[in-house]
């Protein structure tokens, strides 16, 4: 259901995480995110940051706000966008102790992905996998008080969280991403129950599944049923959209290289969404025709941001891949975001800021080219700037 989408023509988003701001340094750290609002500095600071980074979205005049991800802590390499779903559900215990998962992608000693990767000392499975207190409706019920915007509300796919985790009870890996999927799916129940009107799912395995050979036992097929398992009957109640990209560990890029869409876009196809979003900014949109041909059922967000460099693009590059898109996707089902979350590591906050206001001023160009309204961007008043006119 197109909700938030609807009535506007290239809509801007950005694909979840915010850098946090200095003075934010509590941490959830394993506890109920209900049981840390009962500590006056986290509920503090938490709620503050929150307000902020919404704020700093509707300065740069986006049309569809997230939280920043402020639920996740200040982990290496952005661990914790894992360790929050798996240090909360049942069947999870203990936590990784093999070196082997840190050469995953082929790191060695030395590399900061090897760093980024030995860090994650996740929970394994250790029992059948059951539902634990993620709390997603409570904290989109925080942010979503703060706007009349819709707040869009990421959370990994359950395929994608199988895939990371070490497993000591299941036999069948099959089984275990198929619990998964109905914990999650139970979750995401929730938060539609809460009202809310976007929710993103990122991640699924299905364009990834060609570049891991350990998933040699698993299908396209299988991963494409899964993923629709788990957000059965959601989009008659929201509007949901399903993130995809090539990784983001410390701003690094997971691959040796760019990575193409192509292979897997018949089964992406297939994936039960309104809007699907592709990784367009760091290949300078090399998968856009074959994405337009061959993606017909959702929506299609591009990412005209790289989440990796500290340039912040010039709005005349975001419009020139946006027409670039427009070459093979109809405008009225564009949408255009960022190529994933700017994490809470490797970039600042101000270059965050100023790269979505370059996002939302490179659509304007284009929206202006079509006859379409531009978005107000309060960032860009000069009536507001700090120096007096000469």
């Amino acid at each position: 259901m197109d909700i938030a989408t609807k009535a506007i023509v290239l809509p801007t988003t950005i694909t979840g995480s915010l850098p946090r701001p200095g003075w934010y340094t509590e941490n959830l750290r394993g506890r109920p995110f209900r049981v840390a609002m009962a500590d006056r500095n986290y509920r503090e600071q938490y709620l503050d940051a929150v307000s902020c980074l919404i704020r700093d979205q509707e300065r740069a005049g986006l049309d569809i706000v997230t939280d920043g991800d402020n639920r996740f802590d200040t982990d290496v390499g952005g661990r914790s966008w894992v360790s929050y779903v798996v240090q909360r559900l049942q069947g999870f215990s203990g936590y990784e102790t093999s070196r082997g998962h840190a050469a995953w992608g082929g790191s060695v000693p030395g590399e900061i992905m090897y760093e980024v990767l030995e860090a994650r000392v996740l929970p394994r499975v250790t029992g059948q996998v059951g539902p634990g207190p993620l709390e997603y409706a409570q904290l989109w019920r925080s942010a979503q008080q703060m706007t009349g915007k819709p707040v869009k509300f990421g959370s990994i796919s359950a395929d994608c969280l199988e895939s990371i985790v070490g497993n000591d009870y299941y036999q069948d890996r099959r089984e275990l991403v198929l619990d998964l999927c109905d914990v999650m799916h139970a979750e995401f129940a929730r938060l539609a129950d809460a009202g809310c009107r976007v929710l993103q799912i990122e991640e699924p395995w299905v364009h990834r599944f060609e570049h891991h050979k350990e998933d040699s036992a698993m299908t396209m097929e299988f991963y494409v049923d899964a993923f629709n398992r788990s957000v059965r009957g959601l989009r008659r109640r929201l509007e949901l959209w399903c993130h995809t990209c090539w990784g983001n560990p410390a701003q690094q890029r997971f691959y040796d290289a760019a990575r193409s869409y192509a292979p897997a876009l018949e089964h992406m196809n297939e994936l039960d969404v309104d809007v699907l979003t592709f990784e367009c900014a760091s290949t300078g949109g090399m998968d856009l025709e074959a994405i337009g041909r061959r993606i017909t059922r959702p929506k299609i967000a591009i990412g005209v941001i790289d989440h990796r460099a500290l340039q912040v693009e010039r709005p005349e590059a975001v419009a020139a891949l946006i027409r670039k898109a427009l070459g093979c996707i109809p405008a009225e089902r564009l949408c255009v975001s960022t190529d994933c979350g700017f994490g809470r590591e490797g970039m600042s906050r101000r270059h965050a800021f100023y790269k979505m206001v370059a996002l939302v001023r490179g659509t304007n160009i284009v929206r202006k080219e079509l006859g379409l309204p531009e978005a107000p961007i309060p960032a860009t008043e000069s009536r507001f700037a700090l120096a007096d006119e000469a």
